[in-house]
């Protein structure tokens, strides 16, 4: 009970600490804040004995714990998790709750919205008071990997292979492995704490890309504009209705590719869309490119003129092209969650993690459970058994 108490201190601490990223920023990190979590880790780091490597230029913290036994280097094992959280909402002054023995009436908890509630009746949850997300995503990751390392400094009995940590920025952006550098990273091997439902461990990925369209209309007065206005506006819904209605987040599952609207901004003159495409496979994924160029061009088409440009951008590959020489990764992984108590299963991810670059850098880094859910919300919560045996996964991966 006395590590779990601690596990849950630090988590408290750590969602207390507004880390919001910001895709609209253009610096890097993209917010000053994620630096004020950076500065406490390495120092909590620093205090349990770690070489920390702190970039405090780009908000990078590396650390290091050598092996406490005769275990070759080659063994060493590495954990990654991020610190910001979601720009979808708001990180500013979180207060998170403790509900104890949780028995399915709360008032932002509730199991007739979010049916898998009815899993963890009886379980102590933490959650918010509803007004900001958690940050459970991906500080649960960070909670579970420092209180792992304390576990080792007060157990000095325990054999452990050499252990390195990194935590990052701007994950949730996209950005997290920009400024990632390798070398400051004392491990050939590693995991991403970033995952949720315990028992969970993810290898597959989305393949992904970002595409932004732009709409160049034609503004005439209303008066007189038969014939000569073009609203691209109106021009962008044309747009949209080019792409197939049931493939959409909101209609898929599973392996299940989509495009999605992130955001449109528009007046008669100019509009503005970002979409996201994703495919796990590669081949429908070059297919789903090609498909949104086809859309752009179609446009063009119909007007006779250049007023629809669109530009590609690939983001990050599926994990699994990488991992597939790697697999007792996981077969470990998957040893560490029946150690603990659980049963292991596999899902790919709908979406993405540091991992998915860092794997194709030539660092494999399959995705752990951390006890979280319903992330990027108002309704995030945390499983504090969850969490506790997330954090025994990582004493057994981390051990001899």
């Amino acid at each position: 009970m006395e590590q779990q108490s601690s596990l849950i201190e630090r988590f408290l601490r750590y969602v207390k600490i507004d880390t919001q990223s910001d895709e609209e920023s253009g610096t890097h990190p993209s917010t000053d804040k994620q630096h004020d979590l950076a500065r406490l880790l390495a120092c909590e780091l620093k205090d349990l004995g770690l070489s920390v490597d702190h970039d405090e230029e780009h908000c990078y913290v590396y650390a290091y714990l050598p092996s406490n036994c005769s275990a070759d280097e080659q063994d060493d094992i590495g954990f990654i998790a991020h610190m910001d959280t979601s720009p979808a909402v708001s990180g500013k002054d979180v207060k998170p709750c403790v509900i104890h023995s949780y028995d399915g009436h709360d008032d932002i908890l509730d199991p007739s919205e979010f049916p898998e509630l009815n899993e963890h009746i009886g379980e102590d949850l933490i959650r918010t008071d509803g007004t900001t997300l958690l940050g459970a995503d991906d500080k649960a990751g960070i909670a579970e990997i420092m209180e792992m390392l304390s576990y080792f400094k007060n157990n000095p009995g325990v054999h452990h292979r050499g252990i390195a940590v990194a935590f990052t920025p701007d994950e949730e952006i996209g950005e997290g492995t920009l400024n990632f550098n390798l070398s400051r990273f004392h491990a050939k091997q590693a995991y991403t704490v970033d995952g949720g439902k315990f028992g969970i461990l993810e290898y597959e990925c989305f393949n992904a890309a970002a595409a932004t369209v732009e709409i160049k209309g034609r503004s005439v007065h209303t008066g007189s504009a038969k014939g000569l206005m073009i609203n691209a506006s109106l021009v962008a819904n044309e747009f949209i209705s080019l792409l197939p209605e049931d493939e959409r987040p909101e209609t898929t599952e599973g392996y299940e590719g989509f495009y999605y609207l992130d955001s449109i901004r528009s007046d008669c003159e100019h509009a503005k869309m970002q979409f996201l495409i994703r495919d796990h496979d590669l081949e429908k994924f070059a297919a789903r490119k090609e498909f949104m160029r086809d859309a752009a061009f179609t446009i063009n088409e119909r007007y006779k003129a250049e007023i629809c440009e669109i530009t590609i951008e690939d983001q990050y590959p599926n994990m699994a092209l990488y991992l597939k020489d790697h697999m007792d990764l996981v077969e470990r992984a998957q040893e560490a969650v029946r150690n603990a108590g659980g049963i292991p299963s596999s899902e790919p991810v709908r979406g993405g993690t540091d991992g998915a670059i860092l794997s194709s850098k030539g660092l494999p880094c399959p995705n752990l459970s951390t006890g979280g859910y319903n992330y990027h919300s108002r309704y995030e919560f945390a499983s504090i058994p969850e969490m506790e045996r997330s954090l025994r996964v990582l004493i057994f991966l981390a051990g001899i």
